[in-house]
């Protein structure tokens, strides 16, 4: 999943930059130190061990992914280091303790934002899913949009992390002839699954989560990524004004229109300078107080944090379209 980590990291050099030409924090400048995790629960540990020792750093945003977030949570507890994740959807994540906070919206809504589009907008009375039994993030997704959904599952696959081979499971799929089928996986791997289905001549209408956010997505999909539909933070089509500056701004400096892994590791980012900035020093008590009462608007929209420092927020459902992402609605919680 390298092209979340390249998005990520421009949305937070685009911050660095701007916190920066602004006077930075109480006049001191700020800098992002960067650990790559590999996607891999024991190396974001490791990662975060070196962040926390030996850069001394003063909070991280990040991890990226579920499973690292959910392996590195309790370490940044351990060490009263304040830890924003502005991608990890897992609700297990924050349960590591109070020094952990997250800025996006959690799987059991996006999982019922999904079920309920099934039904309403796309009057859809069966489902299949097929999603990694390994990893975190697409089995939560799958499960919460298994309980919301009110039609009929008809079938439900599994997979292992890292297998390129989906065809036993699609036959078995197939042979359901579901209206819709949940992917809940990141674009690499749904691009391929997708793919596969179309060679089986599978016709039904995809789902999946934000996982599916990444140009990418056509790189591996093609054609066959096309007529989905994903849940997801934010929209570049968005009107509102803080997208509206985000995206061109973004595209001043990076030639791309930014993708929402830009965008929440940006408003991750900026939630975390601002509660540095609000609590006046870089004690992690004080931040953290900061972070509990933290209410602003960023990119992704107003966010207030609940008991368990989940973000309160809308999500956005995106259509795969003729290879681009195309805004259709937006859900409120």
């Amino acid at each position: 999943i390298a092209a979340y980590g390249k998005s990520a990291r421009n949305g937070l050099t685009l911050l660095e930059n701007e916190v920066n030409d602004s006077g930075g924090i109480n006049g001191k400048k700020i800098e992002f130190v960067y650990g790559d995790d590999e996607n891999k629960p024991a190396s974001a540990v490791n990662v975060g061990q070196k962040l926390i020792n030996d850069d001394k750093v003063v909070g991280i945003v990040g991890p990226l992914t579920s499973t690292c977030a959910n392996s590195l949570a309790p370490v940044a507890q351990q060490n009263k280091t304040p830890m924003v994740t502005g991608t990890g959807t897992n609700p297990k994540i924050t349960q590591a303790g109070d020094f952990i906070y997250r800025t996006c919206f959690i799987d059991p809504f996006q999982g019922t934002v999904i079920a309920k589009f099934a039904e309403s907008d796309l009057k859809a009375k069966t489902a299949a899913v097929l999603y990694d039994n390994g990893n975190d993030y697409s089995k939560g997704l799958a499960e919460y949009f298994q309980k919301a959904f009110k039609g009929k599952i008809v079938e439900s696959e599994t997979y292992n992390t890292g297998d390129q081979d989906f065809n036993a499971q699609l036959t078995k799929i197939k042979a359901t002839n579901p209206d819709v089928i949940l992917l809940p996986d990141y674009y690499s791997t749904v691009g391929m699954i997708a793919k596969q289905a179309r060679a089986q001549g599978i016709k039904a209408t995809f789902l999946g989560g934000d996982g599916w956010d990444s140009a990418d997505l056509f790189k591996v999909g093609g054609d066959s990524a096309n007529g989905a539909y994903f849940s997801d933070h934010y929209s570049a089509d968005d009107t509102s004004s803080q997208v509206v500056k985000f995206v061109k701004d973004y595209k001043k400096k990076y030639g791309t229109v930014p993708d929402s892994m830009a965008a929440l590791n940006y408003d991750a980012g900026k939630v975390l300078v601002q509660s540095i900035k609000k609590a006046g020093k870089t004690d992690p008590e004080a931040i953290k107080a900061a972070l509990k009462n933290y209410s602003g608007t960023v990119v992704s929209g107003k966010i207030t944090f609940d008991k368990n420092r989940n973000a309160i927020k809308a999500a956005v459902i995106i259509n795969a379209k003729d290879n681009k992402f195309v805004f259709v609605k937006k859900v409120q919680p």
